[in-house]
């Protein structure tokens, strides 16, 4: 049947910023979807909410508490998952955000730890993942503001893109054996977009800004994630796929001053 190619049936799956929002999402929809899991963030009792709802799917969770900022606890997972479940089929670089700030308030440090954050980190992971894995697919979770412009977002924005630019030469550079997609996401309610979910003005101006009307929920990425990650997506790489609702230019200010 068509469904079963949208099974990913005992493979293993490491999620980065899985303690709630889009990565726990994913390790929820993956582990749905036949899979055992490594899920990683910097609060444990976040991840073993999730571990949970895991385990209520019927599969197994390594729970693993780490500032994935540091590279090298991010590389580190793909041994973990070697190490706890024998193999190592799929990596979700979650991980990543960078708060709004005006341009002459963004330092040079800044920009940089948003490109470490952001893109290091999933290079970290991938390239430690690769010789682990037989058949394997990645998926970076990039944003629409990779590809639009919107005011306070220089850092951000510019990691985004280039994350996206990152899984274009990824793909590349790994196929055949490897495959690497990334999803940029348009306006999504999890706690990254708490000042816009908790300002209904805001919320509002979002909403009316997507031509579908409303804002995303985590679940939409999430199914996004499965369909690249499964043998749904087989005949899929180093495409960045939209999901956004059709959004084509935010309409947030967030209330920046003009510099």
């Amino acid at each position: 049947m068509i469904l079963d190619r949208f099974l990913v049936t005992d493979r293993v799956a490491v999620v980065t910023g899985a303690g709630r929002g889009i990565g726990a999402a994913t390790a929820v929809a993956l582990a749905e979807a036949g899979a055992d899991v490594v899920i990683a963030a910097r609060t444990a009792g976040d991840l073993e909410k999730v571990a949970k709802r895991v385990e209520d799917a019927g599969r197994r969770a390594r729970v693993v508490a780490t500032d994935l900022s540091d590279v090298d606890a991010a590389a580190g997972l793909a041994a973990i998952a070697k190490d706890t479940f024998g193999r190592l089929d799929i990596v979700v670089n979650n991980v990543g955000g960078t708060y709004p700030r005006p341009f002459l308030d963004t330092e040079t440090g800044f920009l940089e730890a948003a490109f470490h954050f952001n893109v290091s980190t999933a290079h970290a992971l991938t390239r430690a993942a690769v010789p682990l894995m037989t058949d394997g697919t990645v998926v970076n979770i990039s944003s629409i503001m990779g590809r639009v412009a919107g005011r306070g977002y220089l850092a951000y924005g510019t990691a985004k893109a280039a994350l996206a630019h990152y899984t274009e030469l990824a793909a590349y550079d790994l196929a055949p054996r490897i495959r690497v997609n990334a999803i940029a996401v348009g306006s999504v309610a999890t706690s990254a977009l708490d000042i816009v979910l908790t300002n209904e003005e805001l919320r509002q101006r979002m909403s009316k800004a997507t031509p579908l009307g409303t804002i995303g929920a985590a679940e939409d990425i999430a199914a996004t994630v499965l369909f690249l990650a499964s043998p749904a997506g087989a005949y899929i790489t180093g495409k960045i796929l939209e999901v956004d609702g059709g959004l084509q230019q935010p309409n947030l200010e967030l209330g920046l001053p003009d510099l």
